[in-house]
């Protein structure tokens, strides 16, 4: 496995060159980094599967360079979809449509649909570019981490995960710390009206200001599998916790307004609910490296971020609940 910093115009060739060889590469979105394979590749993307640890029938988004790419995924494409796509791409937001022939069972955990994303990170899309002149149209790419535990939005986190897994021909990109912290907003696209399935930092406002809707959008549960809607997610190997008293030796996470509790350890104290977002899964990470039993998490408010972070923290917690603790 092979640590790429700032990586040239001729490395991302080389990490392209190893998608279509039917290798992994992680790489770096605005949103959190990705473990990449060829989309069309089912041995690749089963690798995915395995080093990733998550549920066969578990659909993973595809990314693809540009919304030129989207009628090779998607067919019967609603008009509110290419607005939005039009609107919102490259950026965090993953639309569910009705899938191409293209679209297996292997990427869509056996549904109908399948969900597509351009991500606006320079070096992914760089990666998608190269890529795509090598005759590849589309990169399987979920969360860089065990599936269920804390996403990663750095490298190092990534290799912490992932790198005793990779093989000596699999990749990772470096390219900063991930600018949003959270992962797409993910919009259904199969219904009259786009439904959120998972919150993000395209917000439910933002799309109704574009689509002139009167919809409310809140966050709904229906029958589609989509990525992060398990009820336990993004779990530290430490308890999390909204609210509630702080203990002495445990960890606590909020916005720097409040007081870090006696004896407590401060783990992050983000001054707005955008450094909030960027913070969080290092923080939990952090708490996790200390070594500690417990993380007390106070979720901002005020803003449709806000409750994409609350959505996030209370999957965070849910082990707790089913653990009896």
């Amino acid at each position: 496995m092979k640590i790429i910093s700032n990586p040239t115009k001729d490395e991302i060739k080389n990490a392209a060159r190893a998608l279509i060889d039917g290798h992994l590469v992680a790489f770096p979105t605005e949103t959190v980094y990705g473990l990449g394979a060829d989309a069309t590749n089912e041995n690749a993307v089963s690798r995915i599967y395995s080093v990733k640890g998550r549920p066969t029938d578990h659909p993973l988004i595809v990314h693809v360079s540009s919304i030129n790419q989207l009628g090779k995924w998607a067919v019967d494409i609603p008009e509110y979809a290419i607005k939005l796509a039009e609107e919102f791409w490259p950026g965090p937001i993953t639309l569910i449509l009705k899938r191409s022939e293209i679209a297996k069972d292997f990427i869509t955990g056996g549904q109908e649909n399948v969900g597509i994303r351009v991500p606006s990170h320079p070096v992914a899309l760089k990666l998608l570019s190269e890529f795509e002149k090598l005759g590849g149209v589309g990169i399987a790419a979920p969360s860089a981490n065990k599936f269920g535990s804390v996403s990663t939005t750095t490298s190092t986190a990534v290799k912490d995960d992932l790198g005793d897994l990779l093989s000596t021909q699999d990749m990772i990109l470096e390219g900063g710390q991930s600018e949003l912290g959270v992962e797409s907003t993910i919009i259904n696209c199969l219904t009259l009206v786009p439904k959120v399935l998972r919150p993000g930092a395209i917000t439910p406002s933002m799309i109704n200001k574009l689509l002139g809707s009167r919809n409310s959008l809140d966050y709904v549960d229906n029958d589609i599998k989509a990525p992060g809607m398990h009820l336990s997610h993004y779990s530290p190997k430490a308890k999390v916790e909204i609210g509630g008293a702080t203990n002495p030796g445990e960890g606590f996470i909020a916005l720097a307004k409040f007081q870090t509790p006696v004896g407590a350890i401060r783990l992050a104290a983000p001054e707005t609910i955008e450094q909030y977002s960027f913070q969080m899964y290092e923080a939990l990470r952090l708490g996790d490296q200390k070594g500690l039993k417990k993380i007390i998490v106070l979720p901002p408010s005020g803003s449709e971020l806000a409750l994409a972070i609350e959505d996030r923290l209370t999957k965070a917690s849910f082990n707790k609940f089913i653990n009896g603790v």
